[in-house]
């Protein structure tokens, strides 16, 4: 695969990410009040999902599509920047990918049989538990806590080496402050409110310059050159 083309495969895979996680939460923003429904009582969340299991399952499973998408990003950028940088490009991409996934196909995977079980009166508290004990490990711990941490590190990588080479300063500056306004959703457990709008702040930034950045790396007809063995990514004089 040539620079041109990783390239061009990553900005496709960046767009793919943004539209399919803006358009994710908008529709179950709707659709299920999500993530406003997790504050109020499970009895109450799984009523809900219930009311909208197909939309919501549907929807949940745009959200695990264009968070895994980060993988092939973190694996083709990494390709291209090259050495220590690169390889930690690769990582990052993936582990955020993989702990997004996790926290989000719990909603595909585990809840519809929560959903039923809530139904039936002799398992009914079991099942409360069992749903409040998925989403307290694979969504909050896993899913969120670790994913914002990982995706916030993964974005500041790509925001010093490989945007720093491509575009104006201010982009890079710009992705370093969406991956920091999304670090600070790991306050959210702690009960710090401020952090919510941060947060989700910071996601909508980082959408946004997962799309900018997209546009950089489609329309530079860029190339790599080795310096000291690893890849530094330029644009043709």
């Amino acid at each position: 695969m040539t620079t041109r083309t990783a390239l061009r495969a990553a900005a496709v895979a960046m767009t793919s990410a943004s539209v399919l996680a803006i358009a994710g939460f908008t529709v179950l923003g709707s659709v299920f009040e999500y993530p406003q429904i997790l504050q109020k009582p499970t009895a109450d969340v799984l009523a809900l999902y219930r009311e909208h299991q197909g939309a919501v399952v549907g929807w949940f499973l745009v959200l695990v599509v264009g968070a895994a998408l980060l993988a092939p990003v973190g694996v083709l950028l990494g390709r291209v920047r090259g050495g220590r940088a690169g390889r930690w490009i690769a990582v990052l991409g993936v582990a955020a990918a993989a702990v997004q996934v996790v926290g989000l196909s719990r909603w595909a995977l585990f809840v519809p049989g929560n959903s039923a079980d809530a139904m039936v009166p002799s398992r009914t508290a079991d099942a409360h538990r069992t749903f409040e004990l998925l989403h307290r490990w694979l969504g909050t711990v896993i899913g969120e806590t670790i994913g914002y941490v990982l995706t916030a590190a993964f974005t500041v990588l790509v925001a010093r080496t490989v945007v720093r080479a491509l575009a104006p300063r201010w982009v890079s500056v710009a992705g370093q402050v969406a991956a920091g306004l999304v670090a600070t959703g790991v306050l959210v457990p702690l009960g710090v409110g401020l952090a919510t709008l941060t947060n989700f702040a910071g996601y909508v930034l980082w959408c946004l310059w997962l799309v900018g950045v997209a546009v950089v790396l489609w329309r530079g007809g860029l190339v790599a050159t080795a310096t000291n063995g690893a890849a530094t990514v330029r644009t043709p004089a």
